[in-house]
């Protein structure tokens, strides 16, 4: 049997034009499998945890009120944000441009409906559950990576992690965060999917 050399493995940056749509995809979908399995084998070795508690609909019309109404809120300092601060404070590097930029409708929704529910079982799920909201919110603002070179971005990821922990904690229910962020990241999808189209067209 062949032994695997764990020592030509090379970490380091990605030059985003060295990256194909496919292998971005690709690295995208790995990347948010890994979450889920990750989240569920945190929750299933929790006591007082289980998937099925955190998937409740006890909270009724709630759930999706909170989502949406935060989603809202986001959504609008996002707007401020754009409109008054330097585009390059609030560059990620071209990742959600080059994920969304091109990509069909359904297709931002599809990737949206994903990520929203890999990451909010989890951060919100899974680890709020250990460490609750503020350093739940630390480690979701660090992996957000590409954003830490610009102090305002981390801190509105840190702010919105915070924020969908404390819309959890409202309403007991997962789908609360799930919906806000689904909402979030669709949005803010299809502004730069159409966005670059009036570009191009201009």
């Amino acid at each position: 049997m062949k032994k695997f050399d764990f020592k030509n493995i090379r970490f380091g940056k990605v030059d985003l034009n060295d990256l194909n749509d496919r292998t971005l995809l690709l690295n995208l979908y790995i990347t948010q499998l890994l979450t889920l399995i990750i989240g569920i084998v945190i929750v299933f070795f929790q006591s007082n945890n289980n998937i099925l508690s955190m998937f409740q609909f006890g909270a009724g019309w709630a759930i999706p009120i909170w989502g949406c109404l935060f989603a809202a809120v986001v959504l609008g300092v996002d707007l401020i944000i754009s409109r008054w601060v330097p585009k390059e404070v609030s560059d990620d590097g071209g990742i959600n441009e080059m994920i969304f930029g091109n990509r069909a409708v359904w297709h931002i929704a599809l990737i949206s409906l994903i990520v929203s529910i890999c990451e909010e079982l989890l951060f919100r799920g899974a680890i709020q559950h250990w460490w609750g909201p503020y350093w739940t919110s630390i480690v979701f603002a660090a992996i957000h990576i590409r954003y830490l070179q610009h102090w305002l971005m981390t801190g509105m990821v840190f702010s919105i992690s915070y924020g969908l922990g404390w819309i959890y904690q409202q309403t007991g229910s997962l789908w609360t965060p799930i919906i806000a962020h689904f909402v979030i990241d669709f949005v803010m999808g299809c502004i730069l999917r159409f966005g670059k189209e009036e570009e191009q067209g201009s």
